[in-house]
């Protein structure tokens, strides 16, 4: 498989998916030292820019072992990092993967996370051949939960105490889609991949 399928550059109508850069380092640690917007992830907040440098710096280490695809999502329009969107737990053989999203508080509601979703969902079906992606999120998280749905995505299950971040246990809710679930109706999205 391509190196440069993990290193993609995804366009739709608002926004450009691409590989995060060291630049990127204090709009993230603005995005995730934010509790409201960590408030339903299984790791506190982030404190210092050095969390954000690992980040970036695990991220591309991941994206060269072909172990997961994450993205920053950038707006056209500025060229602002709105947040991030990565397909992770990548397994081969199986042919699926999670998918995960996080965005800053001042993006949310103007239907991002579809946008880029469905953008990334299409790429993991049609470029990297996922037969199924699933997503993990708090029962609580009510926002993700009608994202994921509107994605198409369906509630699988329930796994009872699986996180304990900060001292407090929560459940995860799980939800999948398959490449079969939905006929490709991905008009908004088009595929520019580079290195």
């Amino acid at each position: 498989m391509s190196e440069k399928l993990f290193f993609p550059v995804i366009e739709t109508e608002r926004l450009e998916l691409k590989p995060l850069v060291i630049d990127d380092s204090d709009s993230l640690l603005e995005i995730f030292s934010d509790p409201e917007v960590m408030r339903y992830w299984n790791t506190a907040p982030w404190t210092t820019i050095q969390d954000s440098l690992d980040f970036i710096n695990e991220s591309n280490g991941s994206m060269q072992r072909q172990d997961s695809l994450i993205l920053g999502v950038y707006l056209k329009s500025t060229g602002e990092l709105a947040g991030k969107c990565m397909l992770f737990s990548y397994d081969k053989e199986s042919k699926r993967a999670e998918i995960g999203f996080g965005l800053g508080r001042s993006f949310w509601g103007k239907g991002y996370i579809r946008e880029a979703g469905e953008a990334l969902i299409q790429y993991g079906f049609n470029s990297l051949g996922l037969r199924r992606i699933e997503a993990e999120i708090d029962p609580g998280n009510q926002s993700s939960a009608k994202a994921l749905e509107k994605l198409g995505f369906s509630r699988e299950g329930l796994l009872r105490q699986r996180w304990e971040v900060n001292g407090i246990v929560s459940d995860s809710a799980m939800y999948g889609r398959l490449v079969s679930d939905h006929p490709a109706q991905h008009n908004q999205a088009m595929y520019a991949t580079s290195a």
